[in-house]
């Protein structure tokens, strides 16, 4: 059981575990979710962690068919640049192993932006914390749950 799982059942928010056998050959991780689920690339969704230009962290939740828009996220949190974080300050602010980021259960929470597109669908899915398990949550609980800010995060 991974953090962000006890903090959902926790919470009591309806959610559902979808498990698949990872393959530590994939080359990304969310399009190995998005296959293995059988799921639309548009309701799966990706966590990323992005630096700010003042050192701080924060968590871009987006679709696995579209990009991060990094212009976009700086301009959703108010900082003129944002870059990807290194891999090591991703894992020790998180406590997961890239591939296996979940938005919810951090060690330390973040500043988190979800994309917009989410709040389309009834439920989406998430990392839940580990490479092969994917959390489906309503968007609006995982937006409740992380305090994110709903808006346009992809490029263009």
């Amino acid at each position: 059981m991974t953090p962000a799982i006890k903090l959902v059942e926790s919470k009591k928010i309806d959610f559902q575990i979808h498990q698949y056998e990872h393959d530590s050959d994939a080359d990304s991780y969310g399009v190995e979710a998005v296959q293995k689920l059988g799921q639309d690339e548009n309701q799966v969704f990706k966590t990323l962690v992005l630096k700010l230009d003042n050192g701080r962290l924060v968590v871009a939740i987006v679709p696995v068919s579209q990009m991060v828009g990094v212009k976009q996220v700086a301009k959703a949190v108010g900082v003129k640049k944002v870059t990807m974080a290194p891999p090591a300050e991703v894992e020790k602010s998180t406590g997961y192993v890239l591939g296996g980021v979940s938005p919810l259960g951090q060690k330390k929470p973040l500043l988190t932006v979800l994309h917009d597109s989410a709040m389309s669908w009834p439920t989406i899915f998430v990392s839940a914390g580990r490479r092969g398990i994917e959390l489906e949550i309503s968007p609006q609980d995982l937006a409740d749950l992380t305090k994110a800010k709903i808006t346009d995060i992809c490029q263009s």
